[in-house]
């Protein structure tokens, strides 16, 4: 294998408009720090599989933004997966994929012993035409009750918040024919503080930030430290070692709810595309030194692997 005649520290692939910000912030952190970048987006995707192909590009570190919902950027995603062994990816295709099944990860957080709502899974449509529901399991659901596909994630797209009855599910289940769905009961939390107790957990490259997160407005905010020891939420941290466990990526976030029986309870459970927008510049954006930390913290992993093994 021929030495590559580039080779960046820091390579960003992306496809979101609104992701503008969040790659310049990263971008602007890396040169800080004197790492090369390198961006992707559908003007060079192209070019740079290419290159990477006859060996004369190379990164040490690939921020993934785009492959899990653009079928372009797939034959980059595999390629880095299966080519590059000595470049490390933020995050992997696969894991991205597995994280984004709503039936999988459920099933895999009861086993850990995470707290979701009460659910049903139901098979595909193309799979079986019949939803075969009893009556206890209908009422044990609630009403109002949530249907949501499986697979099909951001912003809530074919999400159900108001159902009330078998027709309901019979007719909604119909929107992704291939896709398993799941029936939920509502979670109705708790407030502290005169706030929803509804908590958006950002997981970040070992690092676990706490925001209050309205999922009525969709407006976050910082949760302080003082907060957090008042009300005894520390547990939220637990929980997103947890899922990390379960799902491997570096980089998530996770919605969680307090019941006012105090109980914690997971209620979007893997979001493994983060939403980056800045909160100065959208109202329903991130707060802005959480993405700007962020930010750092993808940095400071480039930084590291150009750090030679042993090096003072």
């Amino acid at each position: 294998m021929r030495t590559p005649d580039e080779q960046y520290d820091l390579a960003v692939a992306w496809n979101w408009e609104y992701d503008r910000e969040f790659v310049d912030l990263i971008q602007a952190e890396a040169v800080a720090r004197s790492l090369s970048t390198y961006v992707i987006d559908h003007s060079n995707l192209t070019e740079t599989i290419e290159r990477l192909r006859n060996e004369s590009l190379s990164f040490r570190l690939v921020l993934d933004r785009a492959s899990d919902e653009d079928e372009r950027f797939l034959p980059f995603a595999q390629f880095m997966r299966r080519k590059n062994s000595t470049t490390r990816i933020l995050n992997s295709y696969e894991f991205m994929r597995k994280a984004a099944d709503k039936a999988t990860m459920h099933l895999e957080f009861l086993t850990r012993g995470i707290h979701v709502p009460y659910t049903i899974i139901i098979s595909p449509y193309n799979h079986k035409r019949e939803v075969e529901l009893s009556l206890s399991e209908l009422a044990h659901l609630g009403r109002p009750f949530i249907i949501k596909p499986a697979n099909t994630t951001g912003g809530g797209v074919g999400v159900v918040v108001g159902a009330e009855s078998l027709k309901d599910i019979i007719e909604t289940r119909q929107h992704h024919k291939n896709d398993k769905y799941l029936l939920q009961e509502k979670i109705i939390p708790t407030t502290l503080d005169g706030r929803r107790a509804w908590f958006r957990v950002f997981y970040a490259f070992g690092e676990v930030v706490l925001c209050w997160w309205d999922d009525q407005t969709h407006i976050y905010d910082e949760l302080t430290p003082e907060v957090e020891e008042r009300f005894d939420l520390h547990s939220l941290r637990q929980i997103a070692a947890a899922i990390r466990d379960v799902c491997s990526l570096d980089f998530f976030s996770t919605e969680v709810s307090r019941l006012p029986s105090g109980k914690l309870v997971v209620v979007d459970y893997v979001n493994e595309m983060c939403d980056m927008r800045l909160k100065s510049l959208h109202a329903d954006g991130v707060p802005d030194r959480i993405v700007k930390l962020i930010a750092r913290r993808i940095s400071d992993i480039a930084s590291s692997l150009k750090i030679p093994p042993g090096a003072s």
